[in-house]
């Protein structure tokens, strides 16, 4: 029985089979990523393939057991804050992500910003970049925002201004949902929920004000879901991942079993009521559904994996100048002829941008967590 996990809330999972089942399953196996230790092996766009098994005079319930995790196209990683040596997968098998920021209550800093991007570069997910909140912007404001958009436009980055208050905006946002499963991503208090309610008004999500004490945001989202936009059924033949080929990022799993629970008898593995999100209409476009994933506010964005050398990569705009470099394996950091410290010198690269290079190049060197704010 293969399936879809739509919903993971830290210690269990929400599995839509191919037959439509929703399955509430608890990972009690060690699936590891090859090479690569997570806190949350089985993650939100995973496909998965899942046994029933029979129940035991021990016990009445009824168990399933995830055997395999189906080859991933890509996902969003960051280390994980408590675990400094293990990751922390955000969301899989994704066609873009949405990094909603805000300039103020609270402020997203630029380090967070170009961290989430270099991951996304890594693994190939397009992102754009929401700004929200501008309804509170007075004209200084409006023109530092004005000057984040037109810094990460040059780069390459699509950017979008709205306010989810007010909903100015939002409208122009559909489009670029439309036939994709889209990952809603940004630190706690920027207003990923309310901006979710604005494009799926059913799904009802809570929200809460910004602390007064700290100008920053406080968990209301606490797991990770897959939402359909217009509330379609989750019908697996339209998920436009299935017949990809996996791009250059794709990791292979060291398979290892894990059991599921779920109440049920007679020999078979019993879903739990269809969750009424699921039974809706969404928007298709070419036979393609819309979803949205939505995910915890998170602090700070822990690089992963990532080696020195690949870092200039995932930078857009320093590895434009880095070709022009007098050595092929510069750092960008001393090295007498790099072109990347004279555009940063000469302002073709922004110093916020530099700035955000070199704290990644210390993330390998630290060997630790490092919290972006």
């Amino acid at each position: 029985m293969k399936g879809l996990v739509i919903r993971n809330t830290g210690s269990w999972y929400t599995v839509r089979t191919d037959d439509g089942q929703l399955l509430e399953c608890k990972v009690k196996g060690n699936f590891r990523l090859k090479g690569i230790r997570s806190t949350n092996p089985v993650a939100v766009g995973d496909r998965v393939s899942v046994v029933c098994q029979e129940p035991t005079a021990n016990s009445q319930q009824q168990t399933a057991f995830i055997t395999e995790i189906e080859d991933r196209r890509n996902y969003i990683i960051r280390k994980s804050i408590n675990l400094s040596k293990q990751s922390h997968i955000i969301a899989a098998n994704v066609d873009q992500a949405f990094l909603i920021v805000t300039v103020t209550n609270p402020q997203t800093s630029t380090t967070f910003i170009d961290r989430f991007l270099a991951s996304a570069e890594a693994y190939r997910v397009p992102v754009v970049l929401v700004f929200n909140k501008t309804d509170l912007l007075d004209e200084d404001l409006l023109r530092y925002q004005q000057a984040m958009v037109t810094l990460y436009e040059t780069i390459g980055y699509e950017c979008r201004q709205v306010s989810a208050e007010t909903g100015v905006g939002i409208e122009e946002l559909r489009p670029l949902l439309d036939g994709k499963i889209t990952l809603l991503s940004g630190n706690s208090g920027v207003g990923k929920s309310t901006l979710i309610n604005c494009l799926v008004p059913s799904a009802n999500l809570r929200t809460a004000e910004i602390s007064d004490a700290h100008n920053m945001g406080m968990h209301t989202t606490t797991f990770s879901e897959m939402i359909p936009i217009d509330h379609s059924p989750l019908t697996i033949d339209h998920l436009p991942f299935l017949d990809e080929p996996s791009g250059r990022a794709e990791r292979t799993i060291d398979h290892s079993a894990a059991q599921t629970e779920a109440v049920g008898n007679n020999g078979q593995c019993s879903a739990r009521p269809k969750d009424a999100c699921y039974q809706r209409d969404a928007r298709m476009v070419n036979g393609q559904c819309s979803y949205l994933i939505d995910t915890p506010g998170i602090k700070g964005f822990g690089t992963f994996d990532m080696e020195p050398e690949e870092i200039t990569g995932y930078f857009k705009d320093i590895f434009h100048f880095s070709k022009d470099c007098r050595f092929s394996n510069c750092t960008h950091t001393h090295e007498p002829g790099c072109a990347v410290i004279k555009a940063v010198e000469e302002h073709y690269i922004a110093e916020s941008r530099y700035q955000s290079y070199l704290s990644m190049l210390g993330d390998k060197e630290e060997g630790k967590y490092r919290e972006a704010q």
